[in-house]
C-alpha cells in the first residue's frame, strides 16, 4: 500500500528543513522591517511595523486572504515598501494564486534586488507557475525560477532554503531550462562548506532521485549521528523513513526532533503517522491526526491536510472501516485533486 505523501510538491516535501514556519517568518519580519529603518522616519517605520505585525499574525493563523486584504488596503500609500509586497506574495502563494504571488514578489525584488529571501520566494512563485503552465510559458517560468534561486544563493550562501531549492531544481529540471545532475553535485559540494548537515540531506534527496535508497539512508544516518541542534533535519529524516514505510526508524527521528523542540506543531502529525505505519496504538494515532487537522492551519511549510486525511484513511482501512476510509480519501482529493495516493486508495476501498 503506497504511503500518503506529506507535501503537495517536491519543494515542499522537506517541511522541517527549508521552510521554518513560525521562526522563519519572525526572522524575516525582523530583517525586512529593520531594513526600512534606514529609509523611513520613526513614525512611518512604526506604522509599517504595525501593519506587518497585523498581517503576520493573520498569516500565522492561516487567514491568508485576510492578511492579503490588510496588505492590499495599505498598498496605495506604501507602494514603495518592499516588505509589504513580499508578505503579499507569501499570502498569494498560500492561496495558490501563483500569478499574483509572482507579481508581488517581482515588486519586492525590484525594490530590494539584493535581498536573498525575496529572490527565493520569487523563484518559488515562478516554479509553481511553471508547474501549472504548459509549452513555452512553462519553460520561461522555469528558467526564471532557476535564475532567482541562483541569485538568492549568490547573495547569501547561508540561505539554506535557497541552497536546497537550487539543488533540487538542478537535479529535477531538464537541461533546456538549466537543470543538470552535475550542477547539483557541484552545488552540494558548495553547500557542504556552509552546512555539513544540510549537505547530507541534499545528497540524500539527490540519491533518492537517482534510485539509490541505501546510499540515501547512509546520508540520513550521518545526520542523526551529527545531532543537529535544530529540528528541521530530524523532520526530514523522519520523512525519508516515512517514504520507506520504516516505522521504527521514523519514530527514532521523530523523538529526536521532539527532544530539540517538544512544542513543534508538526510532531502530532508525525507521531500519528508512525503509529499507523506500525499498525499499533491506532486510537492514539487517530486522535493525533484529528488534533493536527483541527489545530494547525493549512500551510505550505507544514504537512498538508490532504496527507493527514490520507493517513486517517489508511488507519480506518487497517481497522476494516472501509466507508470511513473512503470518506477521508474523498476529503483528501477535495483538498488536493492531484493526489494519486488518495485517488488509488479511494478506488481500492470502493471495490
Amino acid at each position: 500500500m503506497a504511503a500518503p505523501q506529506t507535501r503537495e510538491s517536491p519543494s515542499a516535501r522537506r517541511s522541517g528543513v527549508r521552510k521554518r514556519a513560525r521562526a522563519g517568518r519572525t526572522v524575516a519580519l525582523v530583517l525586512v522591517t529593520a531594513s526600512l529603518g534606514v529609509l523611513l522616519g520613526p513614525a512611518a517605520l512604526a506604522d509599517t511595523n504595525a501593519l506587518l505585525a497585523d498581517a503576520s499574525r493573520l498569516f500565522d493563523a492561516g487567514n491568508y486572504q485576510q492578511a492579503a486584504n490588510v496588505l492590499n488596503a495599505a498598498r496605495g500609500q506604501k507602494a514603495q515598501d518592499a516588505p509589504l509586497h513580499y508578505w503579499l506574495a507569501r499570502c498569494y502563494f498560500e492561496l495558490r494564486q501563483f500569478d499574483l504571488a509572482a507579481a508581488s514578489a517581482e515588486k519586492s525584488v525590484e525594490l530590494e534586488p539584493n535581498n536573498s529571501e525575496y529572490r527565493l520566494w520569487l523563484g518559488r512563485a515562478y516554479g509553481r507557475k511553471a508547474e501549472q503552465a504548459g509549452g513555452f510559458s512553462a519553460l520561461s517560468s522555469a528558467r526564471k525560477s532557476r535564475h532567482e534561486f541562483e541569485e538568492a544563493v549568490r547573495l547569501d550562501p547561508a540561505n539554506l532554503h535557497a541552497q536546497r531549492d537550487l539543488i533540487e531544481f538542478y537535479f529535477r529540471a531538464p537541461g533546456i531550462v538549466g537543470g543538470g545532475e552535475d550542477k547539483a553535485r557541484r552545488q552540494i559540494q558548495q553547500l557542504e562548506a556552509v552546512d555539513a548537515v544540510e549537505a547530507h540531506l541534499a545528497r540524500a534527496d539527490f540519491l533518492m532521485h537517482k534510485g539509490k535508497p541505501e546510499q540515501a539512508e547512509a546520508e540520513c544516518r550521518q545526520v542523526l549521528e551529527a545531532k543537529p541542534t535544530r529540528i528541521g533535519p530530524y523532520i526530514e529524516v523522519a520523512d525519508f523513513y516515512r517514504r520507506r514505510n520504516d516505522a521504527v526508524r521514523m519514530e527514532e527521528a521523530v523523538e529526536a526532533a521532539a527532544r530539540v523542540d517538544a512544542s513543534d506543531r508538526r510532531l502530532g502529525y508525525y507521531r500519528g503517522v508512525v503509529r499507523v505505519l506500525a499498525g499499533n496504538r491506532l486510537d492514539e494515532a487517530e486522535q493525533l491526526l484529528k488534533n493536527y487537522l483541527s489545530s494547525v492551519p493549512r500551510h505550505s511549510d507544514l504537512p498538508s491536510h490532504a496527507a493527514a486525511r490520507e493517513w486517517l484513511g489508511r488507519l480506518y482501512e487497517q481497522q476494516g472501516q472501509r466507508q470511513a476510509a473512503a470518506e477521508q480519501y474523498r476529503v483528501a482529493l477535495k483538498i488536493d485533486p492531484r493526489s494519486k495516493v488518495a485517488r488509488d486508495a479511494l478506488r481500492r476501498v470502493s471495490k
